[in-house]
């Protein structure tokens, strides 16, 4: 087999797994976050309030929340985007309220009390809290979310069919420039806000800055 027989058929098969790609994997990646999040959505609405008992725990702004309405706002936060999840739809809107969900549940009952170093905020990179946090589930999560947030649903959702009915572009033509990199670091600066939040500001400013900056500088690639 020739060299240049050897990259078509490799060129083909990857065409193939990225045109899958575009159905299974968001699918997948849904599927199982809508069974967490749903799980934990409905413990709550069938469960006792116990967010009195963390409210000091509570990052900003939540902090000056009600314990009832925060309660309130969790349990049918986590059951209502689980489900939009699920289908598909309005699945950036649910991606971002459940990573927010997520990043201000860390903050409060995941993320260690104080640490002087990574490699000892890193010990909290664990199921079960040992003093050090317990932040490892919730960051999967997050992780999980990501591709939600920054490329949809996927073709296997009701986004997708609502995008074909309004005769939309399915395609999703991908545009790179300052505001593309200015949106994606405020998506990753938002959890880091509610747990590392100098952090966090900085890359939502940045991300802000760039996106005023593309009226005047557009970047290539």
């Amino acid at each position: 087999m020739s060299f240049n027989t050897a990259q078509n058929l490799w060129e083909k098969t990857t065409s193939r797994l990225n045109s899958v790609g575009q159905w299974i994997p968001p699918l997948l990646i849904r599927l199982i976050l809508f069974w967490e999040f749903y799980e934990a959505g409905t413990q709550k609405l069938n469960g006792n309030n116990w967010f009195s008992g963390i409210q000091n725990n509570f990052p900003f702004p939540f902090n000056h929340i009600p314990a009832d309405i925060s309660w309130f706002m969790a349990a049918w936060g986590e059951y209502l985007f689980a489900i939009m999840l699920l289908l598909g739809l309005f699945t950036r809107f649910a991606a971002v309220s459940l990573l927010v969900i997520t990043a201000v549940a860390t903050a409060a009952v995941h993320w260690p009390d104080s640490y002087t170093s990574l490699n000892q905020l890193w010990e909290g990179y664990a199921i079960s809290n040992k003093g050090a946090g317990n932040f490892k589930l919730p960051l999967l999560f997050v992780v999980l979310l990501m591709p939600l947030i920054f490329s949809g649903a996927g073709k296997f959702s009701l986004d997708h069919i609502l995008t074909q009915l309004m005769k939309g572009d399915t395609n999703h033509t991908l545009q790179s420039d300052f505001i593309s990199k200015g949106l994606g670091l405020i998506v990753i600066g938002l959890p880091l806000f509610f747990v590392m939040t100098t952090i966090g500001v900085s890359l939502i400013i940045f991300g802000v800055i760039l996106i005023l900056a593309d009226r005047f500088i557009t970047p290539a690639g």
